[in-house]
């Protein structure tokens, strides 16, 4: 969990810092483009004058003058509008054929400059307009920058807690390893001294548990190999395990086809998915309610869901349930869903999520596999 808050506080940081430099840069360049505005305003108000000075011409005008400040407009578009209509002259614009709609656009705007009986039209220069458009360029690059790196702390993080919990898991079916070996040697000597003895199947069948926990456990963090196996014997399994080991009160409901629903999978990891669900809505509950395993074929892939009438999940933790460490029971690891998400996800290529949740009334969890 405090991983988590350092995350969550880090994306933030990284947001308000973005949306801090946007800001900044929006407001510098809005100031300079304003400037460079105002600048080249008054440029064309002196192309304007000698304008006006050229066509006023007499013997004391200075002709050189006027001509040079006319020939010096390199960049700023221009158009001069005689009082007809008519285009009288225009300069710096590559499209000739498009002079007249260009000037309507420049009067609208407002760009204009009266001098005498014609009009003078002007545009923002080409490197105006690409410093207006900067800015935002510029935002684009800077939220670029924060989603690349909220991407890369999140999967580092992730690729961490994953090192975490197959360490883990390997090490956990390692250490019991030795002490199941153990009890699978007595269970086999007291089969031998008390051959009738009733209570020695049922350690047996404890024992096989253990052996297949720990099988479960080394399978994590490697690719298991998918075989041909019944989702009905998997669901049916699960269920023969929690009836034995819940309370009386606890009523598990299945609803499944007749017909085998067969799924390229790992049955014991994929076992140990719904088995977790069901443990799960036993805790939601607090051992009294009811459980419902559903079955069916949805299009090219098999539907899986389990519904309880647990106490539901609340909304600001649904989209938390499935992180690792994650937890709202006064005791466990939370772990378990973390590991059923990769189970379905990588290991099966499916989708597991909360279909719906309600506070008071229970939980469903829907799984979805390919065919």
């Amino acid at each position: 969990m405090q991983w988590t808050d350092r995350i969550r506080q880090i994306k933030i940081i990284l947001v308000v810092a973005a949306i801090v430099i946007a800001v900044a840069s929006l407001l510098v360049s809005h100031f300079l483009v304003r400037d460079l505005s105002n600048e080249e305003r008054s440029k064309m108000e002196i192309w304007a004058q000698a304008l006006h000075s050229l066509n006023e011409a007499d013997e004391n005008t200075d002709i050189p003058l006027v001509l040079s400040v006319l020939q010096g407009n390199n960049t700023i578009p221009v158009i001069v509008v005689n009082e007809d209509g008519s285009i009288y002259d225009f300069r710096n614009i590559k499209d000739s054929l498009h002079v007249s709609d260009y000037a309507k656009r420049m009067i609208g705007a407002g760009d204009t400059i009266r001098v005498g009986s014609q009009l003078v039209c002007y545009d923002d220069s080409v490197m105006l307009k690409r410093l207006a458009a900067w800015p935002y360029v510029q935002l684009g690059i800077v939220l670029i920058f924060v989603v690349v790196a909220i991407f890369a702390l999140l999967s580092s993080k992730r690729a961490e807690q994953n090192k975490v919990w197959v360490g883990l898991s390997k090490e956990t079916a390692h250490q019991l390893g030795t002490p199941i070996s153990s009890l699978m040697a007595w269970t086999e000597m007291l089969k031998e001294n008390y051959p009738d003895d009733e209570l020695l199947p049922e350690m047996d069948k404890d024992v096989k548990r253990l052996e297949r926990i720990a099988e479960r456990f080394s399978k994590i963090g490697s690719v298991p190999e998918p075989v041909d196996a019944s989702m009905n014997e998997v669901l049916q399994h699960v269920i023969e395990y929690m009836g034995r080991r819940t309370s009386q009160k606890v009523q598990i409901v299945s609803r499944m086809p007749d017909e085998g629903v067969i799924v390229k999978m790992n049955a014991s990891l994929f076992e140990w998915v719904i088995e977790n669900l069901c443990k799960n809505a036993v805790d939601a509950m607090e051992g009294e309610g009811s459980i419902t395993l559903s079955l069916w074929k949805e299009d090219s892939r098999v539907v899986i869901e389990v519904q309880d009438t647990g106490k539901g999940i609340k909304k600001k933790d649904i989209n938390n349930v499935f992180t690792p460490g994650f937890t709202t029971k006064k005791r466990g690891w939370g772990l378990g869903l973390s590991l059923a998400k990769r189970i379905v996800e990588e290991y099966h290529k499916g989708h597991i999520f909360v279909k719906s949740s309600e506070i008071g009334k229970g939980t469903t969890f829907r799984i979805e596999v390919p065919l």
